[in-house]
């Protein structure tokens, strides 16, 4: 263990599979020194903090150890997303550290290798799914190439007319009209790398960290995407 790089907390519950994750460096240089998941029905509030408690509790870690907090800032469901930023926002604020965060769908991206292009997916329900491009750089980290947005299997398939890796839940809902759409240009990511990763949040979000792009606890928000079934309500209200 190298105690020069910053050791983080990270979580994700941008999904059923939520995850927890001590990490220690980045990318490049890190060290992962425990992690749990667990993908099940329950409300992702029920067993964060006691998940968070276990990680250090084994490790003998103790809160004035952590030199950040971070977070996947999703897309994906409306109320993980919620608990996530409410917890990291009230471990930030105990333990007076920086807040941090990047896409759940960066952290799909981060776990795979590769030639070609990357299309990380997300089930958005709805009959959509939550996507985003990336290109490996000249280390063979896959990269953003552009926004998430979220497409049906209709819009998605389009946009497949070259050969592609797939990574993430998304592959769940539309695996079969994808097959039958583009089968001959679609590449899988090995199926345990289709669950989010707080590992792989930790990771990118110590190079933020190196960056000095830390997260304003007041106005930090989770990546929505699109608008909640409470707000789309509210507007045809109005």
């Amino acid at each position: 263990m190298n105690s020069d790089h910053p050791l983080i907390v990270a979580v994700d519950t941008a999904t059923s599979c939520s995850s927890v994750a001590l990490t220690r460096g980045n990318l490049q240089q890190g060290e992962l020194l425990a992690s749990l998941k667990l993908n099940s029905k329950l409300t992702h509030s029920r067993r964060l903090l006691t998940a968070i408690d276990w990680l250090l509790s084994e490790n003998n870690i103790i809160f004035s150890d952590i030199d950040a907090v971070a977070v996947g800032l999703g897309p994906g469901s409306f109320t993980g997303l919620r608990i996530a930023m409410a917890t990291v926002k009230g471990l930030a604020t105990a333990m007076n550290v920086p807040l941090l965060g990047v896409s759940t769908l960066d952290g799909l991206a981060a776990n795979c290798s590769g030639t070609l292009p990357l299309c990380a997916l997300i089930d958005a329900r709805k009959q959509e799914v939550y996507r985003r491009w990336y290109q490996r750089d000249d280390r063979g980290v896959y990269r953003p190439d552009g926004k998430i947005a979220a497409l049906s299997s209709g819009e998605l398939i389009q946009e497949l007319a070259h050969p592609t890796l797939l990574v993430g839940d998304g592959m769940f809902a539309f695996g079969e009209q994808l097959q039958e759409g583009f089968g001959e240009h679609i590449v899988t990511a090995p199926r345990s790398l289709h669950y989010p990763s707080a590992t792989a949040i930790g990771f990118l979000c110590c190079e933020r960290l190196e960056e000095n792009d830390i997260m304003d606890l007041d106005s930090a928000v989770p990546l929505y995407v699109r608008a909640s079934d409470a707000e789309l309500n509210l507007v045809k209200k109005s």
